[in-house]
């Protein structure tokens, strides 16, 4: 198996229990030696919202102020992670339903396993992100537990 991983994608919302499936998924590479990419996905924010808090905000920063700012926080923060440890790695978040962009995102970048948490899987409610990356992803999935 280890020939056939060249690329563990991992998605994350920044949360405590995606941490765990980020940690899992640099685990994975690190042993592999795998390139690791980092996705992340968020929900469209309203124009009004965002020039209100544009406008509310000191001058210095209103240039961050946009709809993926709290994921850019996450990813950033998984990119110094996996660059302190060594890993060659990428990172995108994309506009969307997370399950259909951690899977856009698997497919763009040819991941041959995708790591996710479980968070969410015990419901037994349709649409649970790891339970819709498991029957959608293009590769093969990680459900870690994390919950």
């Amino acid at each position: 198996m280890a020939a056939e991983v060249k690329t563990i994608g991992v998605g994350t919302d920044g949360t405590e229990t995606a941490q765990r499936a980020v940690d899992f998924a640099m685990d994975m590479a690190e042993r592999y030696q795998a390139k690791l990419v980092i996705a992340s996905a968020y929900k469209p924010v309203g124009e009004d919202r965002l020039r209100k808090e544009q406008t509310d905000a000191p001058q210095e920063i209103q240039w961050s102020i946009n709809p993926s700012e709290e994921v850019d926080a996450a990813l950033r923060a998984a990119e110094e992670q996996a660059g302190e440890r060594g890993l060659d790695y990428v990172s995108e978040a994309r506009n969307g339903d997370p399950a259909d962009v951690l899977c856009d995102i698997a497919a763009d970048h040819g991941v041959d396993i995708m790591v996710v948490g479980n968070k969410g899987m015990q419901r037994r409610i349709l649409g649970s992100v790891p339970n819709s990356v498991s029957h959608k992803a293009p590769c093969s999935v990680m459900i870690v537990k994390t919950a």
